[in-house]
């Protein structure tokens, strides 16, 4: 199997995993979260699409992000700057979560940004090496990286709806 293959299949199953877990969900269940301290479902998903759109956008390609070119921070009424990461349990707890609607338009977009640009890499792209800040290191471990992160945020936002609504519900 080709990188980008193995690299198409890991963001295909996060993508089922992440729907799955989301399927059914309302709204205060995407902003219900389980302790003062800890995230909504809405949070890690938003966080998990900024996070897929910078890796790819930003930090493989040098490119504006689609948070960016597609104005998602107005439809989302957020902030531009809006990175979604690094939140104080505050921050996390005033997070307003846009509709869960928005929230999957935007991961989609982003999403399909990146398998367009995953699709068109030559093999030899996977191994070159870009400034991360994690170091230096070649895009095709970048992106394996970055499909675990996501696989465990798919966990993370399956626990907290089981947490809601108990074993398969």
């Amino acid at each position: 199997m080709e990188m980008r293959d193995f690299i198409q299949a890991g963001l295909d199953r996060v993508r089922q995993a992440t729907l799955k877990a989301l399927d059914g969900l309302n709204q205060y269940e995407l902003m219900w979260r389980p302790g003062p301290e800890a995230n909504s479902i809405g949070l890690v998903l938003f966080h998990a699409a900024r996070s897929e759109d910078q890796y790819v956008q930003s930090r493989i390609q040098g490119k504006p992000q689609v948070w960016e070119t597609e104005k998602w921070y107005e439809k989302m009424d957020l902030p531009a700057g809006e990175l979604g990461y690094g939140y104080t349990a505050e921050q996390c707890a005033s997070f307003r979560v846009p509709e869960g609607r928005d929230l999957l338009a935007y991961a989609e977009a982003v999403r399909t940004r990146t398998m367009d640009y995953v699709k068109g890499m030559s093999p030899d792209k996977f191994d070159k090496i870009i400034n991360t800040p994690r170091g230096d290191l070649a895009i095709g471990v970048y992106l394996a990286n970055m499909v675990v992160h996501l696989a465990q945020h798919a966990g993370e936002i399956a626990y907290i709806r089981g947490l809601q609504r108990g074993l398969n519900k």
